[in-house]
This record gives structure tokens, sequence and C-alpha cells, in this order.
């Protein structure tokens, strides 16, 4: 039975005493650490996305959730279609599935994987699902290599990335470091260079904003102004970037599929750009804290896990087991877990998220015993589930759904 994500009146998130202790309830049972999913703060964020668009369809970010029944149920939901997947042997497991829901699958970076690409290539199913990322003529070489032409069920279905990133007068580079193809030119003779070799087709265009889309904006005005320049630049040189490599498509007797854009922080620049036909989002479905610090939405905490204390070393000090689930990125503060409740819990600045104990202090750390347990907030979303087997989907204080998360189907794709 498909999880059922049919938003509710109610916003118990917004009531933290009520809400995670529901939680707490709910999984009374259980033995943490154990990772729980709010069905109806998940459903708020999934309509809140669909809102925020306004109509361009959205592109789930499989990295950002990797549970595939929350995939299931939110690709069955109006404003949502395809899946940017984040390596192509993820992307070739969900498209073997078969699902229509599957049907329509990037894979957001170049792939190495020569057995994946070779399997692409030897289906012709698959390879009319899922197309792959490129930005240099170097990975076509590859896949001619684990898949000559000759030998290929179906042409493969290529996507260009072009870097969207930001050079700020001052500031330099602002975003992250992905294609080297950053303006039509640039694009457009790669475009050609897919166009000239056999057994490969365009199929359409990506480009992620990462300094809109992964910056929060809520503490500093010059963030603010440098994302409102930044989604002006972009949509200049993307829309020529699009429409070069469009003739080059045309050219070729076809046109593109997609051009795909943004992510959950960007959805409201991204979809005023007229050469964008999707947007990339997935973190805005759990919520994790790293979206505390936006002022252009403000998704639910949707996905927590609970760790136990275990033991008391002082009386102002609980010791959890576990807790190291860091997030990518730059080692610092905010990569680090949320405690959220109980209230008032911090971790001690010599030791931070262990992987085998975390101490807690702050008010409530005296108050806990052992045995009790704290729920907690990751900096991101999917990166969670890989310390998961299961998410266990509650409503209230009851437990409605189990899903299995990719790690818990025996899945690791990094």
């Amino acid at each position: 039975m498909s999880l059922d994500l049919t938003p509710a009146a109610e916003r118990p998130w917004e009531r933290p005493a009520e809400y995670w202790p529901a939680w707490t309830a709910a999984t009374a049972a259980l033995d943490p650490p154990l990772g729980a999913l709010h069905r109806g703060a998940l459903a708020a964020n999934a309509a809140d996305l669909a809102r925020r668009a306004q109509g361009t369809p959205i592109r789930v970010a499989s990295k950002s959730v990797r549970v595939r029944g929350v995939l299931d149920a939110v690709l069955a939901l109006p404003g949502f279609r395809g899946v940017l997947a984040y390596t192509l042997a993820e992307a070739l497991w969900l498209a073997e599935t078969g699902d229509e829901r599957y049907d329509d699958i990037v894979v957001g970076y170049p792939s190495a994987d020569r057995g994946a690409l070779a399997r692409l290539a030897a289906d012709e199913r698959l390879a009319a699902r899922v197309a792959i990322m490129v930005d240099d003529p170097a990975q076509l070489d590859l896949v001619d290599a684990a898949a000559p032409a000759a030998t290929r069920a179906a042409p493969i279905r290529v996507a260009l990335e072009l870097d969207s990133s930001y050079r700020a007068p001052v500031l330099g580079h602002l975003g992250v470091r992905r294609s080297p193809r950053r303006d039509a030119a640039a694009l457009g003779a790669l475009a050609e260079e897919v166009a000239r070799r056999p057994g490969f087709r365009l199929a359409g265009v990506m480009g992620y904003e990462a300094q809109i889309a992964g910056v929060g904006d809520a503490d500093s005005a010059i963030v603010r102004a440098m994302q409102r320049r930044s989604a002006a630049e972009l949509a200049e040189r993307r829309g020529a970037a699009v429409a070069r490599v469009r003739e080059v498509a045309s050219a070729a007797g076809a046109d593109l599929d997609f051009v795909n854009g943004g992510g959950t922080g960007s959805i409201e620049s991204t979809r005023e750009d007229a050469s964008v036909t999707d947007i990339a989002a997935g973190s805005g479905l759990f919520g994790p804290h790293l979206f505390d610090h936006y002022t252009r939405f403000h998704p639910a905490p949707a996905l927590a896990f609970a760790l136990p204390v275990v033991r008391r070393p002082t009386p102002e000090i609980a010791t959890l087991l576990g807790g190291g689930w860091i997030a990518s990125g730059p080692a610092a503060p905010d990569r680090l877990p949320l405690p959220v409740w109980p209230e008032g819990l911090r971790f001690l600045p010599r030791e931070g998220a262990g992987e085998v104990q975390t101490p807690v202090t702050g008010g409530a750390a005296a108050r806990l015993a052992v045995g009790d347990r704290v729920w907690l907030r990751h900096t991101k979303a999917g990166e969670v589930c890989e310390h998961l087997d299961v998410v266990h989907v509650v409503d209230g204080d009851r437990i409605v759904d189990e899903l299995p998360t990719y790690r818990g189907e025996g899945r690791l794709f990094l």
C-alpha cells in the first residue's frame, strides 16, 4: 500500500512540546538508535514544494531521499515528475522496476562505472528511461570504451551540465565546482561533439545553482543580494546556452527532453527562468535543519533520529550512544546533527558528535536518565538514511508504516 501523502489541516510541528513527545510515544516499543518520518510533515512539505514551483514540474532528487517508498509516494503526487539520481547504478536499479514512475531518470553526475554503462547500452528499455550526465568529451570516450556504439541496443541519452556558479566581483567564485562548461559557446561545442558521435542522443541540459539553493539567507542581507544578482545573471546565461544546445539538437533532427535547474532552496528564482522545464528538489521533503536558515520557505522537520542515553558522567552531562552522523561538506559545526528534544541540549565543544558516544549538556541534560532518548535532526536529508535500515512512519503517537531505506534494501551506491 502506498504511503498516504494527503496534507492534513493540523500542523503539530508548530507545537514542539507536543510534537516530539508524540514521536517518543509512537516509538516507545522500539530500541534506539532509530529513525522516524512524520507522515503529516512529509505531506505538508511535498505540497509546499509543489506550491512554490507554481506549475513547473519537480524532478525528485533521490540523493536527498534514499527511501524508495517515499519516492514512490511523492512521484504519484501532482506537480512531481521524474528523478534526479546520483549514480548510474542507482538509476538502473530504479528503472529496472518497470514502474512508470521511474521512466524519466537523469543521473546528476558523470559516471565512470563501466559495468553500469554497459548494462545501460545493452537494454533498449533502460536506455529510453535513463539519461547520463557529461561535461567533457573524455566522459564520452569512457562510454565508447565500455560499450562501443555498434554494440548498443539503443542510443544513450546524454544531458549536458552547465556551470551555474556565480563569479562575484569581490568574493570571486560562489557555488560548487562541477562542470567546466560555463557559456553558450562551450556548451554548444560539447553538444556538437555529442551529436557527431554515433550511439548518443542529446537529451537535456542541467545546471545546479548551489549558491542560491544551498545557502541560507536568513542572517545576511549580503547573501540575499548576491543570490538576486546570481539568479539574474544565470537566467540570461543559461537561456543562451540552452538555446544554442537546442539549435544543435534540431540540426540532428531532435529536440531536448528537459532542462533541469535549481534545488529546494532556489525554487522561486528557478521557476522564473523561461529556459527551465523542471526543477530538482528533494531535501525539502524531509526538512533537515540546514533549511532553518532560509527566509523563502520553512519546511516542517519531517525526519529525525533518536539516540539512547547510556551513561551520566556528571550531573550536568548525559551521554548518548552513537551520534556522529555528520553531514557532507566543509567540516564545521553546522555539519553536526541538531538535538531538538528535549529542548536546550547542546554538544560539548571538545567532543562534538562522536561515532560511538555523544555527550550532551544544557538544562535538560540534568533531567535525562539512562534509557531515555534524545531526538536529533540531520543537517542534510538523505544522508541520514545511510545509518538506517528502515524509517518508521509516525502519525500522531502511532507508527503507521515502516519503509526500508536504500541501505535496508541492501543497496549502497556511494
